[in-house]
């Protein structure tokens, strides 16, 4: 390609079967692979409790903070499973971003904020949970984001307009001359989409991945629950269990790499003592 991309490093010298795969399948949803994960949460809660004990409530972490950090230690260990597809070719994203929608109030009808943040490499846990409540608050708090102006705007236009404007910005976005502040700004050019709609009652369901932007993958946590594990001398036990349902777009890499890097974000979420301090 004439002109790199902000976000991302083209991959040279891949495999054939890895490099014909986007033209193969063109879309991320033809694309789509799911896969679903019981965490076993016996130690998490406890740690948890143990880790807010004395802290301020902005200061205080919950089992969804912890989940992001996990998947944002994988994607930095595993960049293998960093990566996206844009106009046919393979891309290792620069730096990792996470985007999540939050309720701005806990009620039918309220509106959703979206958000996208960066998780630098090395980050503490403590950080990134007083990072991700202030970030948050700040959506929750209904001041316009540059994002937020963006969608008003074009929302006014008549649908005409609005269809050949998306169409524009994917053409752009292919050509890799979408500008970087918009890709900066945008929920949906990010390493991972996750959901958390165990927060309301609900169980985690499979999404499907989104065609506009170039986020690979999409991860729904549900409620914890009791459920059944596999215990001491093969015995079933009952315990506190997280399901989290996954999506990704199998042309990223193959599903070995994928599935040993989400087992990263299990064992952390599983066991935290063992990985922070």
């Amino acid at each position: 390609m004439l002109f790199g991309r902000p976000d991302g490093t083209l991959l040279k010298n891949e495999a054939p079967v890895r490099a014909i795969m986007p033209y193969l399948m063109r879309g991320r949803n033809e694309s789509i692979v799911f896969s679903e994960t019981l965490f076993d949460v016996s130690k998490t809660l406890p740690w948890l409790k143990s880790f807010n004990r004395g802290r301020p409530p902005h200061e205080q972490g919950t089992i969804f903070h912890l989940f992001l950090w996990a998947c944002a230690r994988a994607l930095h260990e595993r960049g293998g499973l960093n990566r996206f597809v844009s106009g046919g070719r393979l891309y290792r994203r620069n730096g990792v971003s996470i985007s999540f929608a939050a309720k701005r109030e806990m009620r039918d009808g309220a509106p959703f904020v979206t958000v996208k943040v960066e998780f630098p490499l090395g980050e503490e846990f403590a950080d990134c949970v007083a990072r991700l409540k202030q970030t948050i608050s700040e959506g929750r708090g209904g001041r316009a984001r540059p994002v937020d102006k963006e969608v008003n705007l074009v929302t006014k236009l008549p649908g005409p307009l609005i269809r050949l404007g998306i169409a524009l910005t994917t053409l752009l976005d292919r050509a890799n001359l979408m500008p970087a502040s918009m890709i900066r700004n945008d929920p949906m050019y990010a390493s991972l989409f996750a959901a958390n709609i165990g927060s309301v009652g609900l169980d985690a369901v499979f999404h499907h991945l989104y065609e506009y932007g170039n986020v690979s993958l999409f991860a729904v946590m549900g409620r914890v629950e009791k459920a059944v594990f596999v215990g001491a001398a093969e015995k079933p036990e009952v315990r506190d269990g997280l399901k989290v349902r996954w999506s990704f777009d199998e042309r990223i890499n193959d599903g070995l790499y994928c599935a040993n890097s989400l087992k990263l974000v299990q064992a952390v979420v599983e066991d935290p003592a063992q990985f922070i301090g």
